[in-house]
Order: C-alpha cells, then structure tokens, then sequence
C-alpha cells in the first residue's frame, strides 16, 4: 500500500492510497519475531507508475499476503528441505501438547521450530459445593469437549507422542479418561495413543507454560523419540567422545571438510551437526560451502543434523563453530593436517588458535578455527 499525493495544475494537493505490486532486489532483511513479519529492503528493479525504478523501498511479508521469490542461481538443496518441512507442518509434527487446566485446554501441534496453536477449549465450571454432583458433571463434559476436539487434530492411524501437562491432577485426570474412552469406545484405534500419552506438570494452563514443560529434563527423556531429544543426544554423545579423547569426535569447519572428504561420515554412524546460522551467511559463498558439505554427506549415506540456533543444543554447537562430526572410523591428528589460512587468506596466530583447545571445560580435539569469524 502506497500513499500517493497528487498535485493539480492549481497547486492544489490530494492524498490517496493505492495497492501497487513492486519488484525489489533484496539487499537487507529484518525478522519481527512479535509481529511474524519479515521485512526485506532493497532498490525497486522493475518500472512501477507509482516508485521510481532504482529507489529503495521496503516490504513487509506477513502472513495470507502472497509474494514472489526469485533466486538468480535457483534454489540449493538445503534451502529446499527446509521449504517443504515448513508447509508440511502435520507431516513434521514432532508431538502434540495440551496444556490445561479446569476449564481451559490448549491443543497445540509441536514442530521441529515452533508450537503452533490448533484449537482453544474453554468452560466455565461451578464452584465445588458440598453435596453437589454440579461440579463433576462440569468436568466430565469439559473432559469431552477437549477429547473430541483432539480427536479431530489427531490421525490415529499413526499417532504422533501427546503430552499432557497442567498443574495440579487436571491431566491425570483427563490421562485417565483418555484411558477409559479408548478402553470402552468403539475406535480401537485410541489403543495405540495410550502408551504415547506422557503427563508432567505445569506452572498454569496457559499457552506461555508450555515452554517451561517442554525444557523439562523429565519430559524430554519420556519424549525421546522426537527429533528436539535426538539432536540432544547426539550432542551429548559427541562431548562424551570428546572427554574420552576418542579420534571420531571432531569440531570446527576445516576439520569436518576434510573428514567429509576422506568419506569418514558415511554409512555406519557417520554424523555431521551443523548449525542453521552457517546457511544464513550474508556471504554466499559461505552458504554454497556448507550446502556442498552437507550434500557430500548425504551422498555417503551419513546422517545431517542441522541444529536450530535459537534452540539450546544449537547454542552449544556454536561454541564448537557452527560445526562437528561424529565419524565413522577415528582419524588421529586431523587438527595437524589442515593448512592454517583462514578464509580471508589470513594468517591466523598458533598460539591463539592452537590445535588443541578445550570447550564447556573439555579438552578436546580442535584444528586451528580459521572460520573463527563465523563463530
């Protein structure tokens, strides 16, 4: 949307807005996580009667309103898993989650990048009076509403692990009668969610409480199975390699380069965590090296982990560089064969990058971190 001010042959002025289509090349964006909008700026690329040809401008992409994106040299693989996982939101879905409490029940679709809010139940119940049933009629029907409400979310040919969370006994008590509708309903079906059902605590019912369940070590190790605990465990394999001072744990760029080379990160338990960050370079060719490597890996049958940045696994990658490997067979002395240049041909000091350095109070392998500016 435009504001336009035409002025007259008199020297009259009058304001209007238009809905225009512009063509931008991007040269900066900016991410509202608040808003969920992303504003990306650059200079207008093709004639418009409202902007001149070669201004800056700056759009906003939110979201229901459609846009177009170009990329001079097409899309790299990376880019393209990371597109579909996004639209297939239920096919990714690692999880699903009810945080309730008496009256209020959130369903929420757990992702490997966000928690997506599918329905809201809500009910008001009378007070618990002496001698009263009105109370736990109340709560019988809420039960229902909620569990017909879930059901209509879940594919029960193939059920994703559902949490329960809530303070007090609320989720037990709806685990219970999860349990009795499976046992007693018609749809066998509910069978095959018992056993997936986990039920942890809670600080309320609201939506904001469910991150504090979800960071519970007691909850991730019940949910082992989804992809947020399997980056945790491979992380926690790779420092456990690392205080063993076993040759298949290696971290920084150059060295996992060079085992992906060799083929060291194949078939067989071959491994490489590589942080979101690397693909998010402003330098494209930072961003073409990585994609390269990840590709190589797949093509050798390993394993890629690309480890989200905001997420705390990721933020223990970054202190490794952004990059490690678990490989399949131990290279002894890698740090010593790769050359010392850093990626902007700079010489970088031994004694300040050395090849042996020690992380989170480990000492481990390391090569000489000439990416150290991408850390």
């Amino acid at each position: 949307m435009r504001k336009i001010i035409n002025e007259s042959g008199s020297g009259s002025r009058s304001n209007e807005r238009v809905h225009t289509t512009l063509t931008i090349r991007v040269s900066k964006l900016d991410f509202d996580p608040q808003a969920a909008q992303l504003h990306v700026s650059g200079r207008v690329a093709e004639e418009n009667k409202h902007v001149k040809l070669g201004s800056f401008h700056t759009l906003d992409l939110e979201l229901q309103r459609n846009f177009t994106l170009e990329k001079a040299e097409g899309w790299d693989s990376v880019a393209l898993d990371m597109l579909k996982e996004a639209i297939d939101q239920e096919a990714k879905a690692q999880l699903w989650a009810v945080v309730m409490q008496e009256g209020l029940a959130n369903i929420c679709l757990i992702t490997d990048h966000q928690s997506i809010l599918r329905q809201r139940v809500e009910a008001n119940l009378p007070k618990k009076r002496a001698g009263s049933t009105d109370h736990d009629k109340a709560l019988q029907r809420f039960y229902q509403t909620t569990f017909d409400s879930l059901l209509r979310q879940l594919d029960l040919a193939n059920p994703k692990p559902l949490l329960l969370a809530s303070p007090g006994f609320t989720a037990s008590s709806f685990q219970t009668f999860i349990k009795t509708q499976a046992s007693t309903g018609s749809d066998k079906r509910l069978n095959q969610l018992v056993p997936k059902i986990t039920v942890a605590h809670s600080a309320s019912g609201h939506l904001h409480s469910l991150s504090e369940v979800l960071a519970s070590p007691a909850v991730t190790s019940q949910l082992s199975d989804t992809k947020f605990a399997r980056e945790t465990q491979l992380m926690d394999r790779f420092f456990e390699l690392m205080r063993k001072d076993d040759a298949r744990a290696w971290y920084g760029p150059r060295e996992c380069e060079v085992a992906v080379e060799r083929g060291a990160v194949g078939k067989g338990g071959g491994v490489v965590l590589i942080s979101n960050a690397l693909f998010r370079s402003q330098n494209i060719e930072t961003r073409k090296r990585w994609v390269r490597v990840v590709d190589e890996v797949k093509e050798q049958g390993g394993e890629v982990r690309v480890l989200s940045s905001m997420h705390e696994s990721g933020k223990r990658l970054e202190g490794l560089g952004g990059i490690a490997a678990i490989l399949t067979y131990p290279i002894e002395d890698l740090d010593e064969q790769v050359d010392g240049v850093g990626d902007v041909g700079e010489e970088l000091p031994e004694e300040e990058f050395g090849g042996h350095g020690v992380v989170n109070g480990i000492e481990g392998r390391s090569g000489p971190h000439e990416d150290i500016d991408l850390l």
